[in-house]
């Protein structure tokens, strides 16, 4: 493991387990407690609705199939194209409903729909459930419209999505927890879901794919590194066939959640590549047949897994692929991969600068296991290489920060984590404290000029004029002006709430 890091409990020791077992988890494992506390703090501040033209693609599939039982988003699109009007705002309509040589489409006769399906799969046990609850208090009396559009659907979808933002981070923290102690960890996991979009996405735009697409993220890395702590070469021709079928579907399912996550499984496939060569090389009969089996059945429930996306697909596009408005519009020589990174208004490092002080701590996991370290810097490549090749919406102008880099945080947070265990020992706690609510206190405040500040025109990207007047003394003054409605009306601070 990385030098300085707690010894894992040795099976011999079981005995010394305290009777009080709740106080032994408690104080074993204090950063599980510390992330679930902040989440529920943090929560109150949660803005739940479907506004945006995204939002409504999402929401729109779930709401359609459980109530219409079918895929003709039409009356979805209309409700909240009206919504948005009665506040003087056409998008949804421009967006979804106003027409054009593909919309709808001449095949089918259906609107366009170019979100995945995998967030309202998710989501659709909170919606079930809401939907029950809804029934039940219909029947002692309650005139709540069971429709799929009022406020308990809405808040079980915007929810749901809030949660798996918390499984997604206590995966991430029990991942980080493989390599590093639990104040490396902890504070490496609450850092960068503090100091990066995903903070946004948790509470303010809820019902995205980035929670549920860095759910799954998060999960399949705790899949594959599934058993005991040891380097990645050791591991990976011994994993039993369940664990193969269980990151085949759990791949899947990242891939119809958020269409490049499945260029996650870029790592697998060169860790298998890899694998492969070395076996033969070797002559590992018996080892490559068994990696060989794995392989195959990782491919079969990958392909089941990816089955809903293409028949939603073949029904709504007549063939079994994406609308042609979304299927031309990559450039594979990735022109805009470095602009991701360092754009002066859009650049993912300069809206949070913690990414790239976490994929630098790679360089300290690399100590322990070179082969995951490249790895995971591979993985992260790749989402940065097909954003780039994004010709026209690379920038993501408009939204907050750099929200396709979200799903990264599991890498991100290893490598932090490993990086701030090595500076924890040399420097002590405070420092990495304070640096640590630095960059939280730079996103906040992004976050705030964005929102209430300077919107609009800090949404088009960073305005680095005044930027630092802005932070430290604009943000505050407008942030106290504003303190109520912040937290207790938000809907004067957005549209169509």
């Amino acid at each position: 493991m990385i030098k300085d890091q707690v010894t894992p409990t040795n099976p011999s020791n079981r005995r010394s387990i305290p009777i009080n077992l709740g106080a032994w988890i408690a104080r074993r494992d204090s950063g599980v407690w510390l992330i679930i506390l902040l989440f529920v703090l943090l929560l109150p501040l949660s803005t739940p609705r479907v506004a945006l033209s995204d939002e409504v693609q999402y929401y729109a599939y779930l709401r359609s199939a459980y109530f219409d039982r079918d895929l003709d988003f039409r009356n979805e699109y209309e409700y909240f194209a009206e919504r948005g009007r009665e506040n003087g705002d056409e998008a949804v309509f421009n967006a979804l409903l106003r027409p054009d040589p593909v919309n709808p489409n001449p095949r089918t006769g259906l609107f366009r729909n170019v979100a995945p399906v995998g967030s309202a799969l998710l989501w659709s046990p909170g919606f079930i459930l809401a939907d029950g609850l809804v029934r039940v208090a219909n029947a002692f009396g309650a005139h709540i419209p069971a429709d799929g559009f009022s406020s308990p659907y809405i808040w079980a979808a915007c929810f749901m999505s809030a949660l798996y933002s918390l499984i997604g981070l206590l995966l991430a923290y029990r991942l980080a927890r493989r390599f590093t102690g639990v104040f490396a960890a902890a504070l490496a996991t609450i850092s960068v879901w503090l100091a990066t979009p995903l903070a946004f996405y948790t509470y303010i735009a809820m019902p995205w794919s980035h929670t549920t697409g860095f759910f799954l993220t998060a999960l399949f890395f705790t899949t594959w590194l599934h058993g005991d702590r040891e380097p990645l070469f050791a591991r990976q021709a011994r994993r039993p066939l369940w664990i193969w079928a269980l990151l085949g579907l759990i791949g899947g399912l990242m891939t119809i959640t958020r269409e490049q996550l499945g260029l996650v499984l870029i790592i697998p496939a060169a860790e298998g590549i890899i694998a492969h060569v070395r076996l033969l090389a070797h002559r590992r009969w018996l080892a490559w047949r068994d990696l060989l089996a794995g392989h195959s059945v990782f491919l079969v429930t990958l392909a089941l897994a990816l089955t809903p996306q293409i028949l939603a697909y073949q029904i709504l596009n007549g063939q079994p692929g994406p609308s042609s408005t979304v299927a031309g519009k990559l450039d594979f020589t990735s022109p805009n991969a470095l602009n991701t990174l360092i754009d002066p208004a859009h650049g993912a490092f300069l809206w949070s600068p913690i990414l790239a002080i976490g994929l630098l701590g790679l360089i300290w996991l690399a100590q322990y296991d070179r082969l995951l370290a490249a790895l995971l810097f591979l993985g992260f490549a790749a989402q940065t290489y097909i954003n780039g090749a994004f010709g026209t919406t690379w920038h993501l102008s408009g939204s907050f920060g750099f929200r396709r880099l979200i799903e990264c945080t599991p890498i991100i947070v290893i490598g932090l984590a490993a990086l701030l265990q090595w500076l924890h020992a040399r420097v002590g706690v405070w420092p990495l404290l304070v640096a640590t609510l630095l960059l939280v206190y730079w996103n906040v405040g992004l976050i705030a000029q964005w929102a209430v500040v300077r919107a609009p025109e800090f949404r088009k990207g960073l305005i680095w004029d005044d930027m630092l007047w802005y932070q430290f003394v604009e943000v505050p003054r407008q942030v106290v002006d504003k303190l109520y409605a912040l937290l207790f009306d938000r809907c004067q601070l957005v549209t169509n709430c």
